[in-house]
């Protein structure tokens, strides 16, 4: 958690500076940090106390004391002085997408806007309409944003999620009271968000576990405590739940408390076709019909299992469902035929398709990024920086195409036993075209196409630009195909069928972002893709050496796609890899 408030703290900072109208450079170098330090796959206080900071991407000498400040002092008085130097609740109101500083200032100065509950209720009663440069469809996009703010403060990213119940359940885990102790819920499900976040363990002692639960650093109130059962809120509003059971009913709670809803449901259906219970406590067999009439012996609920989760399925006559199967979508029909498919694993990925460097956004040499992505003992990796009109994002023009080509082509030369691809991620502008002519598109190893602008367009005219880059011939693998970014951007509307089919019909990959905020394809359309026959990539988009950790994510995703190894196009050695591209 310490780490996203000091992103936090350093993204309010960028806004402010926005705001006041100052270098734009300085806010951006904020933004910047902010969004490495998100990303970190480390715990920044080890990189504090081993005086590594400044191996952050961006952060300077500068920003390393500011984040010491925060975590010694829990604020950053510079944050504070900026914050006296706006409107109260000015801030706020930039929290809210598609709200820039220069309405935000706006909406002040002439409506005295200072909450996001203020500008709802203005936005609605048709008052921001006649201020300068607001119009009907800028009031639409502002509600909007107020509905994807609103889902975000109730619900955590997956990512920040692990992060949070990794601070609650590592300190917790070296408890010599604690026998067993894992997290369950959408969490371990793996969903792309989470609201609570929920935590299960076995101890003899279960009032130790309990104490050590509620002194926990990162706490703000306790709402409820008891000897099995405590809730929490930490400072950042994250939700804890600690629940502590029995040992022999640890693989049934996990089972039960693990969910989802609707899985539980079908289970304890099977289970009393088979005269069993299964709860959170066990599975257990029924009396007999008849049995208490005639004063039998089994007129009695028996224990039967419960102490693994493995035993539970058995004892229903099912193969070990993984958890992040567990949607009720006919995993368990499949379980009863032992039908369920082997899932990617992490261990499978054997390189990363979806990489950016220097050249255009990325915060790390190729060197740097290629070193990072062997040491994860992977065998490619794929530069695929930003073609030349995203200049936002520094696209690469064609001279010095010719120069990150020459230093690929020397770094592959030098080495051993790992590639470098001579990749591009090119923008499908408004029509459907593609940023660089087909004649430069065909030098490149392997092309991603990728829609970055006209998020707005219909849905009619973002399937045709997506269906015109599936067939152009250059064209190898489609980037976070639904755009969506997390509390930030929903995904625009597409018509799928359309769009697999083009994919299918001209052997287009679909990528599976394990970028924090994207996840995209989400799961239950990578699930789609693969009956189209449609083959994925898991790949991170990374920026920084850092983020090329967070593939984890993407394998997550795939796993709750119902992927398999052979559905996965970066699980292939290097040699099967250059067969299916151009190299």
């Amino acid at each position: 958690m310490v780490s996203k408030t000091i992103s936090g703290i350093f993204r309010a900072i960028a806004k402010i500076l926005e705001i006041k109208g100052e270098n734009v450079f300085r806010a951006r170098a904020y933004e910047r940090a902010a969004q490495n330090i998100e990303s970190l796959s480390e715990d920044i206080q080890d990189l504090i106390n081993e005086n590594r900071l400044r191996e952050i991407p961006g952060v300077g000498k500068d920003l390393a004391q500011k984040i010491i400040e925060i975590t010694k002092t829990g604020k950053l008085e510079f944050f504070e002085e900026l914050k006296r130097s706006i409107p109260e609740g000015l801030l706020d109101l930039l929290n809210v997408p598609s709200v820039g500083p220069k309405h935000a200032k706006l909406f002040y100065d002439k409506l005295k806007v200072k909450s996001v509950k203020e500008l709802e209720k203005f936005a609605r009663a048709g008052k921001l309409l006649g201020l300068q440069g607001v119009k009907e469809k800028t009031v639409g996009n502002i509600l909007k944003g107020i509905a994807l703010f609103k889902k975000g403060r109730e619900r955590m990213d997956l990512a920040s999620a692990l992060k949070t119940a990794d601070e609650f359940i590592k300190p917790l885990k070296k408890n010599p009271y604690a026998r067993k102790i894992s997290a369950c819920g959408s969490l371990r499900r793996m969903r792309e968000t989470v609201g609570d976040i929920d935590i299960l363990a076995v101890s003899a002692y279960p009032d130790k576990i309990m104490d050590a639960f509620l002194r926990l650093p990162d706490i703000k109130d306790v709402s409820a405590k008891g000897l099995t059962k405590s809730s929490v809120t930490t400072k950042e509003g994250a939700q804890i739940d600690l629940r502590i059971v029995e040992e022999k009913s640890f693989g049934a709670a996990m089972i039960y408390f693990t969910g989802s809803k609707n899985f539980n449901i079908k289970l304890r259906h099977l289970a009393a076709r088979k005269n069993l219970k299964v709860n959170e406590y066990g599975v257990f067999k029924l009396p007999t019909v008849g049995a208490a009439a005639r004063g039998a012996k089994d007129n009695k609920e028996n224990y039967l299992c419960g102490k693994s989760e493995e035993e539970v399925f058995s004892s229903l006559g099912l193969q070990f469902i993984q958890p992040e199967l567990r949607e009720d979508r006919g995993e368990i029909e499949l379980a009863a035929r032992d039908m369920l498919p082997q899932l990617l694993t992490l261990k499978d990925i054997r390189g990363d398709l979806h990489a950016h460097s220097q050249y255009s956004d990325g915060q790390n040499s190729i060197l740097e990024m290629a070193k990072s992505a062997r040491d994860l003992g992977y065998d490619y990796l794929n530069i695929s920086d930003h073609s030349q009109s995203l200049k936002v994002a520094g696209g690469i023009n064609l001279e010095d195409l010719k120069i990150k080509r020459a230093e690929i082509n020397e770094l592959n030369s030098r080495m051993k036993d790992f590639k470098i691809f001579f990749g591009a991620e090119v923008d499908i502008d408004s029509e459907g075209a593609l940023d660089y002519p087909d004649n430069i598109l065909a030098e490149f190893d392997i092309v991603i196409a990728a829609i970055h602008t006209g998020f707005k367009q219909s849905k009619q005219q973002i399937t045709k630009r997506l269906v015109m880059a599936c067939k152009n011939k250059n064209v190898d693998l489609i980037a976070h195909p639904t755009g969506k970014l997390w509390g930030t951007r929903d995904p625009y509307e597409i018509d799928f069928e359309e769009f697999f089919k083009a994919a299918s019909d001209y052997g287009i990959v679909l990528e599976v972002s394990a970028y924090p905020l994207r996840l995209d394809l989400n799961d239950v359309n990578c699930r789609r893709a693969k009956e189209k026959g449609i083959k994925l990539a898991v790949s991170t988009d990374s920026h920084t050496t850092d983020q090329l950790k967070c593939m984890s994510l993407g394998v997550a995703t795939a796993r709750r796609g119902w992927l398999a190894k052979e559905d996965v196009i970066n699980t292939l050695s290097l040699d099967e890899l250059l067969k299916l591209f151009k190299t």
